[in-house]
């Protein structure tokens, strides 16, 4: 499964009435090789979330390679400027400060909405937004799910059977209550 090639970037053009708009939906490519500026986030529209202390929390993928350069897996997680690095993902039990590529989601409201779900399913009906892959090809999704009282961005897909969310240095497993991100259904 070639999932970078899903990936478009908002300088691309696109035309979202031909369905030209990838699974992944379209990003911001980024890299912890060049520092992140606040401006480079804010083009991705308002934030979906806010950390404790208020700063602005994006949704994002970490692309993690071998040592050739190939795409070994991508972990949906968070983005924000006031993290270092400023991409943070659930795995392993941890929350892991990614270094190397990474992209922050342009979530756009008229195509993309978040879908309350549990255990890991995907709703009924429903076409979730990809966000990543694991190593095995398991396919995985953005989610939302909040952790003292804060909405914080992971990751879920099938096989999870839950969302997990880098917070507090923890992966933590939120099983029921939280949101996958979705497609809108198009009435045609």
């Amino acid at each position: 499964m070639d999932f970078l090639r899903g990936y478009h970037h908002e300088h691309e053009h696109h035309d979202y009435n031909a369905g030209a708009v990838p699974a992944s939906g379209f990003r911001i490519k980024l890299s912890t090789n060049v520092p992140l500026q606040r401006h480079e986030v804010e083009r991705a529209g308002p934030p979906p979330c806010n950390d404790l202390d208020g700063s602005s929390i994006y949704v994002g993928s970490a692309i993690f390679t071998h040592e050739d350069g190939r795409p070994k897996h991508v972990q949906p997680g968070k983005v924000g400027h006031h993290l270092n690095p400023p991409c943070h993902v659930p795995y392993g039990g941890r929350e892991i400060g990614h270094h190397g590529r990474y992209d922050i989601l342009i979530i756009d409201h008229a195509m993309m909405e978040w879908v309350h779900t549990s255990h890991g399913r995907i709703p009924e009906g429903r076409t979730p937004v990809e966000g990543g892959y694991e190593e095995n090809g398991d396919r995985l999704y953005h989610a939302i799910a909040h952790v003292d009282g804060v909405r914080v961005p992971g990751k879920t897909g099938h096989h999870l059977g839950s969302a997990h969310v880098a917070f507090g240095g923890q992966e933590r497993e939120i099983h029921e209550n939280y949101e996958i991100l979705c497609w809108r259904r198009r009435d045609f």
